[in-house]
């Protein structure tokens, strides 16, 4: 093992001796929902299955060993070319007991994901800037609509196949000719 593959396993062990329950209890109980677990620099996160990913949020508010009582962020990011997926990424905290998490589903093309706006209320502009600004949709949504982007707008800017100079419109004349 090299010098850094043994700070990260010291790494790992440390966030695991310090917080055994934001790993252990959440792989007991949503096992088969968790497609992969990472703890890198002391920060632990958990890929979640798409369709699980409003049970496990409600589960990690409302259990008295967690109370991850503020959703900090969800942001929309996609992953191509590398990955043939997006990601939204949730980070919670916890106010009582100071702990952090990162939650992860990874969404291909076309696919839905749970609306989390029935957990905590402030996901609501969260992921309606995801929905407009990378184009996940969030089934469930109470007013799932372009926060940014004008209502007519075509296409997501934050995709990695949106040209940086955006498409030609009435909004942007020096934009680039669309393909047909």
């Amino acid at each position: 093992m090299e010098v850094n593959e043994i700070e990260i396993e010291k790494d790992k062990d440390k966030v695991l001796s310090e917080h055994p329950v934001l790993v252990q209890k959440i792989k007991s109980r949503f096992g088969k929902s968790i497609v992969e677990t990472v703890i890198f620099r002391g920060e632990i996160t958990h890929v979640i299955e798409t369709r699980d990913i409003a049970d496990v949020c409600s589960f990690l508010k409302y259990d008295q060993d967690f109370q991850f009582n503020f959703l900090s962020d969800l942001i929309g990011t996609d992953c191509r070319p590398l990955n043939s997926f997006f990601e939204v990424v949730y980070q919670l905290y916890s106010i009582p007991y100071k702990y952090r998490i990162r939650l992860k589903v990874r969404v291909k093309e076309g696919e839905h994901v749970p609306s989390v706006t029935s957990v905590w209320q402030c996901a609501n502009f969260a992921e309606r800037e995801a929905f407009d600004m990378v184009g996940v949709v969030f089934d469930g949504h109470p007013d799932l609509k372009r926060i940014y982007m004008p209502p007519d707008w075509e296409g997501y800017p934050l995709r990695k196949d949106y040209p940086l100079v955006g498409y030609k419109d009435e909004y942007n004349p020096c934009g680039v000719e669309k393909k047909q």
